[in-house]
């Protein structure tokens, strides 16, 4: 009989996508969401293709992608407040300090502060971040193959 072979989590690959998820939930925290605006002066380039009988209509496409993405980064946004809520006291205050306060902090900054050992803080912060990407379901599983 042949054995079931687990998922192994490519950590490197989840770390990064957890940090900029948590990158973009302090952006968003701290200047909202930025509008894109259409241009009022044409600009004329050659097009170079078959007609398409495709109808531009690029007003309506930027207020459909506005509404849109100000949707998905105020849910985003929610969500990480939500699973860093959940995290342990300590757990918490690491990544609240590190990744979503208004300036760019380093991490010795932050286990100075929290009068943490350097490598207890690194240990509590891999936790964290592990934790935060299983509740947000950010976590991804290199190839079998």
């Amino acid at each position: 009989m042949e054995q079931v072979a687990m998922f192994k989590l490519d950590e490197k690959e989840t770390w990064r996508r957890v940090e900029e998820r948590l990158e973009s939930a302090r952006l968003y925290k701290q200047f909202g969401f930025i509008r894109r605006e259409s241009k009022i002066t044409p600009s004329y380039s050659p097009r170079f293709h078959g007609n398409t009988f495709a109808i531009s209509k690029p007003s309506e496409d930027i207020a459909i992608w506005n509404v849109d993405r100000e949707e998905q980064l105020q849910r985003e946004y929610e969500q990480v407040i939500k699973a860093v809520s959940r995290l342990s006291h300590i757990q918490r205050q690491i990544v609240e300090k590190r990744y979503l306060q208004d300036e760019d902090v380093t991490d010795i900054y932050v286990y100075t502060d929290l009068h943490m050992s350097e490598r207890n803080y690194y240990y509590a912060k891999a936790k964290a971040l592990y934790r935060l990407a299983f509740a947000l379901r950010l976590e991804t599983y290199e190839d079998a193959t």
